[in-house]
């Protein structure tokens, strides 16, 4: 692996380590529950899952053996960008208004829904080999974001925790909910495509430049 790839992949990774720990101990200490379901919430945020997630594929550069086999494999690289975008995306265009982080919350949050989607994005249009992402891939890739959706509904509905204001079937009721859920996991298979459509075409110019 270049050197400039492993330096990126190593900053970023621990950028998001630090990022998901932070938020952990800000959440514990301004916990009005108790320590268990304060800890079980904070792995109910997609947020989390995907921070979770892009931290690992860049310390699977790292690794050895399966794992850093599975983590940094063009397919995967390529899913997690699209988890995280939609992350920055949702937090900075509908969450934002609407959310007033103080002290240390701040830079976290930025951390959490700016710097590492932007820094994955990067990653992926610089370093990311291309050539072997095919269509069909999108479809198999949405089957995290349904099944994070599903799986909130139905904790949401035994705990009535709800992460994000626009799943809160307590406030909006089933039938909204799940618009806002189907949309969701459209918005994911959308943007899969287009970053095949992009990579299928960054690969083409390789390849005739």
């Amino acid at each position: 692996m270049p050197s400039t790839q492993r330096n990126y992949a190593l900053c970023t990774g621990l950028l998001g380590w630090f990022a998901v720990i932070a938020q952990l101990v800000i959440l514990i200490q301004i916990r009005t529950t108790s320590l268990t379901e304060a800890i079980i919430r904070f792995f109910s945020y997609f947020t989390i899952q995907s921070n979770i997630i892009v931290a690992l594929c860049f310390s699977a550069y790292f690794m050895r053996g399966k794992w850093k086999e599975f983590f940094t494999r063009p397919g995967t690289q390529t899913a997690v960008t699209v988890y995280i975008t939609v992350v920055g995306a949702v937090y900075n265009l509908v969450l934002r208004p609407i959310w007033h982080p103080t002290g240390f919350q701040i830079p976290v949050d930025e951390l959490l829904h700016t710097v590492i989607p932007l820094l994955t994005l990067l990653f992926w249009l610089r370093f990311i080999p291309k050539t072997s992402l095919q269509w069909g891939d999108a479809f198999n890739w949405a089957l995290y974001p349904l099944g994070y959706t599903i799986f909130i509904g139905v904790r949401g509905a035994i705990s009535g925790f709800y992460p994000y204001p626009f799943i809160n079937v307590t406030e909006l009721g089933y039938p909204k909910v799940l618009m806002n859920g189907m949309v969701l996991v459209l918005v994911f298979v959308f943007l899969f495509l287009v970053l095949i459509g992009v990579a299928k075409l960054l690969s083409k110019q390789k390849v005739t430049s």
